[in-house]
């Protein structure tokens, strides 16, 4: 064989293989849609990158693939390097994350218990459909719409969601009532049921009276002020403001409430952005208690709108902060609809306390990182020394009244009260870890249903329960349950337990009102605070 025939021996299969490469790329690019035209060379003349990717997806992958599906898995990973309060909120998630906010939902107006594979009544909600149809504390309930739910692996969510629903809708339930024994059906219009924002007002002592808001919802203000009315016409003289635990809301709802203890002109907030100007906030003088001794309440959960309260009595030389440092949350967020009945909360701005302090703790180092950082604050025992807190002298404001406050992660109060472990052991973890202490107290409440409902007030209660042994009957029903007697661990969280359970009897029977007074004497931040006026 010659020289070069050998060669065209060694390099035809190679240029076949090249032939092949080539003539398939070509193909390729010719080939088209079912127009014939380029689907390469020719870009749409209108749309984003992505609407084009998602187009050509659609049209010509290899599988037959949601568009739908493909964009609520996109706009979260758009999102996922922006701040961490910026988020998307499908459709079908929308109603369940703004009924805490609008402060009501369609329901039928129970608060109910898992006890014993059943679903038990706890309270019956004043006024809503099932007063009005009869359903007593201490019923239970054993079918929704002919459904039976006894003995079933159905958790809380499963069964409030087969109980709420739009207002005027209707619902048929089945109610087991023991003293009659007998079952009774009845079908419900649900009706628009209140979710208070503002768990209690009540007056500690002659003095001082005591406001817990849970969070700021639409119809906050409104039921903060009943609460100011109430303990006014009962002599208030000094006002607590309970924040811990209030993750925020509405911005509209804290000025207001701010608006009611600041004479006139005085900064509440203000807030700015890109896209934003300036907008200040600012007293009108026609709150009602401006001279009212005021002590704010806070812990480490309290967020946004908890700290713009905060903020604004602080820095007004208003009031005391006491508690421990609040979370450090200073963006402002715009719920904005799409088209398909989701929402962006979109972050517009940041806002500022009248001292000009941003209190929006640092978020570049990831949202796995932001979230985190409580538990960085407890390792590095923030929650029991104050003198663990570290703030940057660069933001370092100063009060008109000359008080020294920090921005840059969160309000520091100005009385720092560490956490309060005392009287916790394994024991009492174990019964609150199985939610024991309150399964019992409402059995408690179960037996002597009749007997206390002539009870009013939390005094009434205490009264009762006093030579009942409910402790000693605890244990018992613990030992049942799977949480063995601990003589040590008992001695230990006596107290603690104790206190537990007579204020969960006081709620289950009298509600909020019931419990606060009653819990009141493990609150270590709440009794120290009462010094400070």
């Amino acid at each position: 064989m010659s020289y070069n025939n050998k060669r065209s021996a060694i390099f035809l299969p190679i240029l076949l293989t090249l032939a092949i490469v080539v003539g398939m790329f070509i193909n390729s690019l010719f080939q088209g849609n079912s127009k014939g035209e380029s689907t390469i060379f020719q870009l749409p003349k209108a749309g984003s990158k992505l609407e084009v990717v998602l187009d050509m997806v659609e049209s010509d992958y290899v599988d037959t693939v949601s568009s739908a599906d493909l964009v609520e898995q996109a706009i979260p990973a758009l999102l996922k390097d922006l701040d961490p309060h910026t988020v998307y909120i499908p459709a079908k998630d929308l109603q369940r994350v703004n009924e805490d906010l609008k402060g009501n939902f369609g329901g039928i107006g129970v608060q109910f218990i898992r006890y014993q594979d059943t679903v038990a009544i706890v309270r019956v909600i004043p006024g809503g459909p099932s007063e009005l149809a009869g359903i007593k504390a201490g019923d239970r309930m054993v079918t929704v719409n002919d459904t039976s739910i006894v003995g079933k692996d159905l958790k809380d969510n499963d069964i409030i969601g087969r109980l709420k629903g739009p207002k005027g809708t209707p619902v048929k339930v089945g109610v087991y009532r023991r003293s009659s024994n007998e079952t009774l059906e009845m079908e419900l219009l649900r009706g628009s049921i209140p979710v208070p924002s503002v768990d209690v007002a009540y007056m500690i002592n002659n003095e001082v009276g005591y406001i817990k808001v849970s969070r700021f919802a639409a119809t906050t203000y409104f039921e903060f002020s009943e609460g100011l009315e109430r303990l006014e016409s009962e002599g208030v003289k000094k006002l607590i403001v309970d924040l811990r635990g209030n993750t925020g809301g509405y911005l509209s709802e804290a000025t207001n409430m701010i608006n009611e203890f600041l004479s006139e002109n005085k900064m509440m907030v203000y807030t700015e952005g890109k896209s934003q100007p300036r907008t200040d906030y600012k007293s009108n003088g026609s709150g009602r208690f401006q001279d009212l001794p005021v002590i704010v309440l806070i812990d480490e959960v309290s967020a946004s709108a908890s700290e713009i309260f905060a903020g604004a009595i602080q820095d007004n030389d208003r009031g005391k902060i006491v508690g421990r440092r609040s979370f450090g949350k200073g963006l402002v967020q715009e719920q904005r609809r799409l088209p398909d009945g989701s929402a962006l909360r979109l972050t517009v701005a940041r806002y500022y306390t009248p001292t000009g302090r941003c209190i929006q703790k640092p978020y570049n180092n990831g949202k796995e990182e932001y979230y985190n950082d409580l538990n960085l604050r407890f390792i590095h025992g923030e929650f029991e020394k104050k003198d663990s807190i570290h703030f940057n002298d660069s933001l370092k404001f100063t009060t008109p009244g000359g008080n020294t406050v920090y921005g840059g992660g969160g309000i520091m109060p100005d009385v720092f009260i560490p956490v309060d472990t005392s009287g916790y052991s394994n024991y009492f973890r174990d019964l609150r870890r199985k939610g024991i202490i309150y399964q019992y107290a409402f059995s408690f409440v179960d037996k002597y249903r009749e007997q206390m409902q002539g009870l009013k007030t939390h005094k009434d209660v205490l009264n009762f329960v006093k030579d009942k042994a409910i402790v000693k009957n605890l244990v018992a029903y613990a030992d049942k349950k799977g949480v063995k007697p601990d003589s040590k661990g008992l001695r230990q969280s006596r107290k603690v337990i104790e206190t537990q359970l007579k204020a969960y009897i006081a709620r289950d029977l009298i509600d909020d009102i019931g419990f606060y007074p009653i819990i009141r004497e493990l609150d270590k931040t709440l009794i120290e605070a009462e010094t400070h006026f």
